[in-house]
């Protein structure tokens, strides 16, 4: 293959799969000096091959490391000790002393000493790498090529699964929109560009069919090497995801006009979003709601017809707390700060409606506001008309029992004197 056409194909591929140009130039020469050791090589080398892209030739090079031999009575004893450390196992620090002797210990495969590496490189010292060049053999080329073949397309996946790995690996805790492509045994396969992500049951609405070919907006909940497909979880339960679709929907909340306090989220059936604006003049609520309620219904439709409840936060708990009731009205709360804790009294008609079904409005409001919420009915305060006819019908009552015992008393008289006369 000319240069020319070469470098075209790498440039096609660093493109198709995202990655860098270096990053398939290192792979190529992994890939040939591997192909080399293999054919040509000797146990112990280390053969590192330098590739020009511009041109597409190759240079083959020997590394050898700077070090000066012991002598041999050393030696001896070195490998003496290092055969009676052996059966230390128990001792770490031994065996980590046997380590670093074998590496002191001089190979000419791998090592040069330093006169012999001076004739190559005059500024020589310990420690230095030396690379020797070598000479191509012959059909090096073809063999190199099939040898390498494998190893650079193995290499090439790496470093593409790598540059994905690294792209969603900053997508966390963002909102992505994907196409469900496949389910299998509960586990839905969204493909979401460069990758698939997989949504878990436990990540999932109970309540919404997920269909194939469906767009969804879905939330990177993390991204973990080892797994399949880049190991991309997604989450379409995930409280942050409701934030995320109204910061994509409001302006006001993207600019930062308007924030979002906190969220108290059961996936599927309800969510409650507090909000609250810095700046006068915005209505935070109306913001979220939208003409003619167009934003919050985009962020419904997103979460599969979940109902979503707009409450304006306030630093004052108590009215916090009245708001995080709604629907429902409130008469009045009263607060137990040292346990953390708010008595909510309403109206009558109103204590259905501020539960919930399940308790699921006042669970909610206190997941909400960080306070635990009773709720009870509110006492009513009887008018002055209520309580004189209360009165009245008191005194009635206690009149009739008087009038009923005189009675029984008159009667009982009766029976007495008619006893006297019948003796008589």
């Amino acid at each position: 293959m000319e240069p020319k056409q070469f470098n075209l194909a790498i440039d096609q591929l660093c493109e198709e799969k995202g990655i860098t140009r270096q990053a398939v130039i290192e792979t190529i020469e992994a890939a040939l000096a591997s192909a080399y050791k293999k054919d040509y090589g000797k146990k112990g080398q280390n053969i590192r091959v330098k590739f020009n892209g511009a041109t597409a030739q190759t240079q083959i090079f020997l590394v050898k490391t700077v070090m000066e031999p012991k002598k041999e009575e050393e030696e001896d004893k070195t490998e003496k000790k290092l055969e009676d450390k052996k059966l230390e196992k128990e001792d770490k620090d031994a065996e980590k002393k046997n380590i670093e002797k074998r590496k002191e210990t001089f190979n000419p495969e791998k090592n040069i000493t330093l006169e012999e590496a001076k004739k190559i490189k005059k500024d020589a010292k310990i420690g230095d790498e030396i690379m020797i060049s070598l000479e191509t053999p012959s059909g090096y080329g073809r063999i190199a090529a099939q040898t390498a073949k494998q190893v650079i397309i193995q290499r090439i996946r790496e470093a593409e699964k790598k540059a994905i790995f690294d792209e969603y690996k900053a997508k966390e805790g963002e909102v992505i929109s994907g196409i469900i492509q496949r389910i299998e045994r509960g586990n839905v396969f969204v493909d979401i560009g460069k990758t698939i992500g997989i949504l878990f049951p436990q990540e999932q609405i109970t309540s919404e069919n997920y269909r194939l070919g469906q767009r969804i907006k879905v939330y990177i909940l993390k991204v973990e090497e080892g797994l399949k497909d880049s190991g991309v979880v997604l989450s379409h339960t995930h409280p942050q995801i409701v934030r995320k679709l109204f910061e994509l929907e409001v302006p006001e909340i993207a600019s930062g006009t308007v924030e979002i306090k906190n969220i108290a989220r059961e996936a599927g059936s309800r969510s409650k979003v507090a909000v609250t604006s810095a700046k006068e003049g915005i209505d935070p609520i109306g913001s979220c709601v939208g003409q003619k309620g167009s934003r919050i219904q985009a962020v419904i439709n997103e979460l599969g017809e979940e109902k979503v409840d707009i409450i304006e936060w306030s630093k004052d708990v108590v009215k916090f707390i009245k708001n995080s009731l709604a629907p429902a009205k409130v008469a009045s709360v009263n607060i137990d700060e040292a346990r953390k804790k708010a008595i909510v009294e309403v109206p009558e008609d109103q204590l259905s409606l501020a539960i919930g079904k399940n308790g699921q409005n006042v669970r909610l409001a206190a997941k909400l506001t960080g306070w635990k919420i009773d709720v009870v009915m509110e006492k009513k305060e009887k008018s002055e008309d209520e309580k004189e006819k209360e009165e009245k019908e008191k005194k009635d009552k206690v009149r009739e029992e008087k009038s009923r015992e005189e009675k029984i008393e008159k009667k009982k008289d009766e029976k007495d004197k008619m006893k006297k006369k019948k003796k008589e």
